[in-house]
């Protein structure tokens, strides 16, 4: 099946007017970088002389950034902070890329979500990560917590088009937060996509979700190696969920969206040149996914989107982002994909 390319440019071009609001693991990656001189007197281990630091929006933050590059700053996040240094460098990650974080819940028991990473080079050589270190607390948050941020959701779901849930299991996502962002959505008719990893049933009532494939296998049991196992653990999440439709992101293999009404479409990497990076490469899919749902593209059509800006935002080095004007340019001349029943 050929998709229609003006079909699909006129939708990339509604992206911009699609406010999205982002409900997860909120996350802060600190970039450490410097230059190797010498191995230190004091232990078997390499001395780096610091040249710069930088901060990129990981994890659910991410996710809303991808957002922020498309439609000029129409999303804002909820999640949980803690009280320490790290959530002062997130705000200012979140404020320098126009995304509302108003609504961040300050739990001074736990701690801001960081992944710090070491990276040196020498003259002769790329830079290489040594090692990465990282900050969070795994456990549930608490009955206090849950509260704030559920009046948060409560208020701010019937203001944009969808919600992203986010959920990197690291204890923001309890079951009365996904249940107040789901029966919030409801009320007030918006579209809620999920990205998870794992427990992909605890989701029923969102409009889709955006599993990748190991994901998808360990929660089935079993391997897909073809359309029809595909299609069976399809509509097995799509039973658990309720969902309209699922997209399984399947990295260089592509992707496959399956829908309610027994329709199965294979999506291809249209650019399989040029992978430089995959982090955040799934962030990006469901930032995008979720954009174009929001703008009332079909479940194919904004899978082909989220598929494209995916395959330049890999050409970067981490947590990276792209634009309309990147997508529409990227655009193949002819798409065909398989579809069928």
């Amino acid at each position: 099946m050929f998709i229609d390319n003006e079909k699909l440019k006129n939708l990339v071009r509604k992206l911009g007017s699609q406010s999205i609001l982002v409900v997860g693991d909120l996350a802060l990656d600190e970039m450490v970088y410097g230059d190797t001189e010498r191995i230190s007197r004091e232990a078997p281990v390499i001395i780096l002389q610091h040249t710069h630091t930088k901060f990129i929006l990981g994890g659910a933050s991410n996710a809303a950034h991808n957002v922020a590059d498309i439609n000029d700053g129409k999303v804002s996040v909820i999640g949980v902070i803690g009280e320490d240094y790290q959530a002062l460098d997130l705000k200012r990650a979140f404020e320098e890329a126009n995304i509302n974080c108003s609504s961040l819940i300050t739990d001074k028991t736990r701690k801001t979500i960081t992944k710090t990473r070491i990276s040196g080079s020498c003259s002769h050589s790329i830079t290489q990560q040594i090692v990465r270190i990282d900050r969070q607390t795994n456990e549930p948050i608490s009955k206090e917590t849950e509260t704030k941020l559920i009046d948060a959701i409560e208020k701010l779901v019937p203001e944009y088009d969808a919600v992203i849930l986010s959920d990197y299991h690291i204890g923001t996502l309890s079951d009365n937060v996904i249940s107040a962002v789901i029966n919030s959505a409801k009320k007030h008719r918006k579209k809620v996509i999920v990205d998870a990893q794992r427990n992909l049933d605890r989701y029923y009532g969102v409009t889709s979700m955006t599993p990748n494939l190991p994901d998808t296998q360990k929660h089935v049991g079993f391997y897909l190696k073809n359309k029809e196992d595909y299609i069976k653990a399809g509509n097995i999440l799509l039973e658990q969920s309720g969902a309209e439709a699922v997209l399984i992101t399947c990295g260089a293999e592509g992707m496959v969206v399956i829908d309610n009404n027994g329709k199965y479409a294979y999506i291809p990497v249209f650019n399989k040149a040029e992978v430089f990076d995959v982090t955040g490469a799934g962030d990006t899919v469901t930032a995008l996914y979720t954009l174009a749902l929001a703008a009332g593209a079909e479940p194919v059509y904004a899978a082909i989107i989220g598929n494209i800006a995916a395959g330049l935002v890999v050409k970067q080095y981490g947590c990276a982002t792209t634009s309309i004007e990147e997508i529409l340019n990227s655009i193949p001349e002819k798409i065909n994909i398989d579809e069928g029943e």
